[in-house]
């Protein structure tokens, strides 16, 4: 802790100061209330230890500022045996403690270290209320179901620790938000999230990207290149999709775990690096480790903390709350949906999960005008896809006929989108989400129609 000793007796303040010093602490000292002011205007300490009678300004003098303009930390006084008196008084103006001269140093040392507890119990508490106050918006996670609670209390736990995490979940569910969430609650959070996509590189510039490379190491490689290990020192490193790490690189994966060093390809140096990983798959990795296609020492040194992000079709609870937070985003004025539009949306199986459900915003907001929105804006894929809407209703003794219904949706989308699309089918289909073929073919039984 940083902490600020004042006494107008030199010998002991100086005294005091290499006490507290021995014991870890970083001590500064002022021989005045007067000079101790001016010292916390300008610095910020966790302890101020004054002494209670000094000329110029006393140690109560001297508190009550403190207090007044809310500088510095807990204060402590010191006092001799026949002013104990004011020492309790100087307790009711908010001292933390006071101790009696001469100053038992066991005695101080217990008072310092159970502050030191306080503070970081407040600083836990702090960390751990700015989570709650977004357990509904946890940063871009959005969701209030019972198993996005669970991801929200597990991200409480993990995040402040420094092991490695493992996020699994199917492709489109957040596991690049959730690694942003974990590495901005984090101790981290002042230094670099570097993220690698292992998907898209090969093995040769995979290592490379990730540990760098000596100037002459390969073809090409005309000057040292720093990898995103040591670019993410003392921060977090992302490595989304580790599943498609190949078998000849994963060994070097593992060295880094495992001792916390890496060397540059090409190059003989032994690099420590400072760096929390953070890793996400799509597919089950003990699956692969049965194949033979991971290593399973890897698996076990990234299955520190497993950490599973649900589908959207285990938590439709979380449609509508989405919708909302997804259309603030594409739009300045406020969008409805109609109740019938929303049941049609929670019923849907989402195989592209939160990104397919933003995809579909995003083109609601430009080709949809209607406020609120009915079921007619909705692409084709998700109204055929819908048991309210399937063909089979037409065998269904009722007075509506959805298919029609259906056909007249589809021919006002193609129409706007071809009109949108300035005729060019390729565009419309783009347009509508679905493949050129379909569209052509929906073209073409209108036209019979």
């Amino acid at each position: 802790m940083r902490i600020l000793v004042i006494d107008d007796v030199e010998i002991q303040r100086i005294t005091i100061r290499d006490e507290l010093k021995d014991f870890g602490h970083e001590v500064e000292i002022c021989a005045s209330g007067i000079q101790a002011l001016d010292v916390l205007k300008r610095n910020q300490f966790d302890v101020i230890l004054t002494d209670l009678k000094m000329s110029g300004m006393s140690g109560i003098e001297l508190l009550s500022k403190i207090k007044e303009h809310s500088i510095g930390g807990e204060v402590l006084i010191m006092t001799a045996y026949a002013t104990i008196k004011n020492a309790v008084e100087a307790i009711h103006l908010g001292a933390y403690d006071y101790l009696t001269k001469p100053i038992e140093f066991d005695e101080l040392k217990k008072i310092l270290d159970h502050i030191e507890e306080l503070i970081q119990l407040n600083k836990e508490n702090k960390f751990l209320r700015s989570q709650l106050k977004e357990r509904y918006s946890f940063g871009k996670i959005i969701g209030k179901s019972s198993v996005m609670l669970k991801v929200y209390k597990q991200i409480v736990v993990v995040a402040p620790e420094n092991v490695t995490v493992l996020i699994t979940g199917k492709t489109g569910t957040g596991k690049e938000i959730l690694a942003d969430t974990i590495h901005h609650n984090s101790h981290r959070s002042k230094n670099p999230l570097v993220k690698v996509s292992c998907a898209a590189l090969s093995k040769d510039i995979l290592e490379s990207e990730l540990f760098g490379h000596e100037r002459g190491a390969f073809t090409g490689a005309h000057q040292r290149k720093i990898g995103r290990f040591e670019l993410a020192r003392g921060g977090t490193i992302f490595l989304d999709d580790v599943d498609d790490i190949p078998l000849e690189s994963q060994v070097k994966l593992l060295r880094v775990l495992q001792e916390k060093v890496i060397e540059r390809v090409g190059g003989t140096e032994i690099i420590p690096v400072d760096t929390r990983v953070l890793a996400s798959t799509k597919v089950n990795l003990l699956t692969l480790v049965e194949e033979g296609r991971f290593r399973s020492d890897l698996y076990y040194r990234l299955n520190v903390f497993p950490l599973k992000l649900p589908p959207l079709i285990d938590r439709r609870e979380d449609i509508p709350l989405l919708l909302t937070h997804f259309f603030k985003e594409y739009s300045i004025e406020p969008i409805l949906i109609s109740d019938k539009t929303m049941s049609i949306l929670i019923d849907y199986n989402w195989k592209g999960n939160v990104r397919e459900l933003k995809n579909l915003v995003e083109r609601l907001s430009i080709i949809c005008k209607c406020n609120p929105i009915e079921p007619e804006c909705l692409p084709l894929e998700i109204l055929e896809g819908n048991p309210r809407f399937s063909r089979t209703t037409e065998k269904q003794s009722t007075n509506v006929n959805m298919t029609d219904n259906v056909s007249r949706y589809e021919y006002g989308l193609i129409q706007e989108a071809l009109n949108k699309a300035n005729g060019n089918k390729a565009e419309a289909a783009r347009i509508l989400g679905i493949p050129v073929s379909t569209l052509k073919s929906k073209l073409t039984n209108t036209n019979n129609d």
